[in-house]
């Protein structure tokens, strides 16, 4: 961990965090005890083999699924066990979240799409448009704000998925695998909007498996059955294998 993170204030606390799958008779140890700390303004990467345990990880940090044990407080407010209608309120209200296959709607416009969680927030039409509008032009998609997903690039629909996780303003951006889908050029410009959120104090985690979209990340962590095993800087090029 970076010396300057040291002292930044905690945003996501893990202790002892596992999660335990039934196979017939036997139990599966998805993740075998998490201890990690993530500091507010932080920009880490998870990185893991398949099977490694780090999606199951990032299911629980972005308040989709519940661990069987082990404590995780969010803003030093424990989220372990809470009920589905909880989590939701929580997730909605704290992250953003950013998906390989961009998951925009075919019927809705780019911007029609940014503005889709701030509907479900019961903002009002003209705000929601307002501020569907201001996250569009931030991530340099304004006048192909009325254009329709499948009149855009892959790169295109991934900067409309960027902008609709930032529409709720949240504190944590979750992004799996972002990358996965896009060419060279594409993959640089998505970083580089990342690296910019980072720079604006936004705290990033972000899954890949690509080891130089990780060293992009003030921090690296690496997965391996089901704990945390290494944690690195930023630059370092991890072998995953």
């Amino acid at each position: 961990m970076a010396e300057k993170d040291k002292d930044r204030e905690v945003t996501i606390e893990l202790r002892g965090i596992k999660k335990i799958y039934k196979m017939g008779d036997q139990e599966v140890a998805a993740l075998a005890g998490i201890d990690l700390d993530i500091h507010k303004g932080e920009f880490a990467a998870l990185m893991g083999p398949s099977g490694s345990g780090k999606s199951t990880l990032m299911n629980i940090l972005g308040c989709l699924d519940r661990p069987t044990t082990g404590s995780y407080k969010l803003d030093g407010s424990e989220v372990s066990h809470l009920t589905d209608d909880e989590l939701a309120y929580t997730r909605n209200r704290k992250i953003g979240f950013v998906f390989q296959n961009f998951n925009l709607l075919s019927k809705l416009s780019a911007v029609d799409n940014v503005a889709l969680p701030l509907l479900y927030a019961g903002v009002g039409r003209s705000e929601r448009t307002q501020r569907a509008m201001h996250f569009i032009e931030a991530v340099g998609l304004g006048p192909r704000a009325d254009h329709m997903p499948s009149e855009l690039s892959g790169g295109q629909r991934q900067r409309v998925a960027i902008a609709r996780a930032l529409a709720n303003d949240p504190k944590i951006i979750m992004a799996d695998e972002p990358t996965g889908n896009l060419d060279t050029k594409s993959t640089h410009e998505i970083m580089e909007i990342f690296e910019d959120l980072h720079a604006q104090g936004r705290t990033i985690i972000l899954v890949t498996h690509e080891p130089e979209i990780a060293a992009c990340a003030s921090r690296q962590l690496l997965v391996r059955d089901g704990i945390i095993t290494r944690d690195e800087g930023r630059g370092v090029v991890m072998d995953i294998v």
